[in-house]
């Protein structure tokens, strides 16, 4: 997908126009796909990253200040957390915005598969807040926060803590557990690892993912929706 093409459908998934799409275009743009096209040093998501994430922490704190009345800033801090970071990012920004395929990456960056590291997504998330908040100001980046992070908050936070979580269920019903490597797939520079989770013996989710950990993340997340 070329530049102007990531940025006009983009903008169409988010719900937000800019007024000057040249933000969003610095968002979707890694450092290898500006030095390739030799752009500006600063013309990559770096910067709006940096932006993007403060108004990130602070739309969220806001939040859990004034919704978790009882809730201590140990437990606040925690959740915030949990919400923000690169494995919560990532997982939003695959699942309600395919947000991967707009980036835009070198030639060699996208071969290696930068396009699905969770770093550069979750990165490129917060770039893209950054955007919106330089473009229309706090409330739009808000609304975007909202829809996109706060919402179904459980959901995201059990997702990122699948592997913790459903150790604790099965310890609680005094089951086994255990993970098995199905596959690796792939050049080593962009292995894809499937793996599958059993419970007392019987399969209860395969997930796939970038790192051994993350194939068993999402294994275990699929483990969580049936017990």
């Amino acid at each position: 997908m070329n530049d102007l093409n990531s940025v006009q459908n983009l903008q169409e998934v988010i719900g937000y126009s800019f007024k000057d799409e040249t933000y969003l275009l610095i968002a979707l743009s890694h450092s290898s796909y500006a030095n390739e096209i030799k752009l500006n040093k600063h013309e990559n998501y770096e910067r709006q990253e940096f932006l993007g994430d403060a108004v990130l922490e602070l739309c969220v704190s806001e939040f859990l200040f004034k919704n978790f009345k009882d809730m201590p800033e140990g437990e606040m801090t925690k959740l915030r957390a949990s919400l923000v970071c690169e494995p919560t990012l990532s997982y939003i920004a695959k699942t309600e915005l395919d947000l991967p395929k707009y980036i835009l990456l070198g030639k060699g960056e996208d071969n290696t598969g930068g396009r699905e590291r969770d770093s550069i997504i979750s990165d490129v998330f917060e770039a893209v807040i950054g955007a919106i908040y330089l473009d229309g100001g706090m409330e739009p980046a808000i609304s975007f926060i909202k829809k996109y992070v706060i919402t179904d908050m459980e959901k995201k936070i059990e997702f990122v803590d699948s592997k913790t979580r459903l150790q604790e269920k099965v310890q609680a019903k005094s089951l086994t557990l255990e993970y098995k490597l199905i596959s690796q797939d792939g050049p080593a520079h962009n292995r894809v690892y499937t793996s599958e989770v059993f419970v007392n013996g019987q399969s209860y989710g395969i997930g796939k993912g970038k790192t051994k950990k993350g194939a068993e993340q999402h294994a275990a997340y699929e483990a969580l929706k049936k017990l």
